[in-house]
């Protein structure tokens, strides 16, 4: 109990400095790349500092890793440096069995961010990215172009030139109907269509229906009714409003990949950052196993071959993980091995470093 009181009070103080380090840092690059902006646009002082303040969740999910492993490294090669980890070698206290108490702290913080991530990181980033959309007179339009949906279990395909958003309103509209087995039935189109919102479905002005029936096509003017009445797919589906699921909490990003999937829209990419959002916490883990077996690796300049093998380590995670999330994005792999694949990778070379680590 005695090694595990002295081994946290040496990297609790490590920890919370470096998370503060890097969260400044994370802090001022964003404001920086924004300041002239923000001038431009005659900002408050008052609105740019609770825009810093409304970032720092966010940056405490980049800064937590680093921090970890930064501290658990620096600790542990200090240890090493000062010949204490050779005392308690000596003792019959093995590499694992002294940091064991690090490991077991990493999940249990890899839990915690992932809970903090859910309820506090996500909802205080929206507020940011809003609030500087206002500062900077940035506006999302909802209205839509080009639009294709598949709808009614895939026997209607909406396919629109113009969605805008303020009138409910679709131009250029073709609807191509499709009977159970996927074959053609019959073509719609229609000058403009508009939400009627009592009666839950879609309005259509200046109409031409195709009829297609053993290889003949028939044109009619006035659609049948129970053509008409199948158009009730929401207006909200056809607004331009593509959500970085990334930025949303855990249900809202399900709804969202569920609501592609549902109208035929690519979902992969969304589906590898859904599968992220679970093992990016469980990156923390990952750099204090790694730099355990880092950790020792050189008695001299110790501070300065920490923070180097730290921010090494970290940009090769990243990088291999910005890799794999790519070939995901395009199919080459699984959205789930897109997420989780570096994170495998990188405990298999954490075991294997302390396999081989000074003991």
């Amino acid at each position: 109990m005695k090694l595990v009181k002295y081994l946290f009070k040496r990297f609790i103080p490590i920890f919370i400095g470096s998370i503060g380090f890097f969260s400044l840092v994370l802090i001022l690059v964003d404001l920086m790349m924004n300041l002239w902006k923000f001038i431009q646009n005659e900002s408050a002082v008052k609105d740019v500092l609770r825009l810093m303040l409304l970032y720092f969740p966010k940056t405490l999910s980049y800064s937590i890793p680093l921090g970890v492993l930064f501290a658990v490294s620096y600790s542990l090669s200090d240890l090493y440096a000062n010949n204490e980890l050779t005392a308690v070698f000596a003792c019959g206290v093995s590499l694992f069995k002294f940091t064991l108490p690090l490991l077991i702290f990493s999940i249990a913080l890899s839990f915690g961010l992932l809970i903090f991530d859910d309820l506090v990181i996500v909802p205080t980033y929206k507020q940011k990215q809003e609030l500087q959309q206002k500062l900077l007179g940035e506006h999302k339009s909802e209205n839509s172009e080009n639009i294709v949906v598949i709808s009614d279990s895939s026997r209607i395909i909406y396919k629109a030139k113009l969605y805008e958003s303020n009138q409910k309103r679709l131009y250029d509209l073709y609807l191509v109907y499709r009977t159970d087995d996927k074959k053609l039935d019959s073509v719609i189109h229609a000058d403009s269509a508009f939400w009627n919102q009592e009666e839950q479905k879609w309005h259509l002005s200046g109409v031409i229906q195709y009829l297609y029936n053993d290889g003949e096509i028939a044109i009619v003017d006035n659609p049948d009714s129970s053509y008409t009445d199948r158009l009730n797919e929401p207006a909200e589906t056809f607004k331009n409003n593509t959500i970085n699921v990334e930025s949303v909490n855990i249900k809202e990003a399900k709804a969202y990949i569920n609501h592609l999937r549902r109208v035929g829209l690519p979902f992969q990419e969304e589906l590898s950052v859904y599968y992220k959002k679970f093992a990016f916490p469980f990156i923390i883990f990952v750099v204090v196993f790694m730099s355990i077996g880092l950790s020792g690796k050189s008695r001299k300049n110790v501070l300065l071959i920490s923070l180097s093998l730290s921010v090494a380590s970290a940009v090769l995670f990243y990088v291999m993980q910005m890799v794999t999330m790519i070939l995901a994005k395009f199919g080459y792999i699984t959205p789930f091995m897109g997420a989780w694949f570096p994170v495998f990778i990188f405990v298999i070379a954490s075991i294997v470093l302390m396999r081989y680590a000074r003991t």
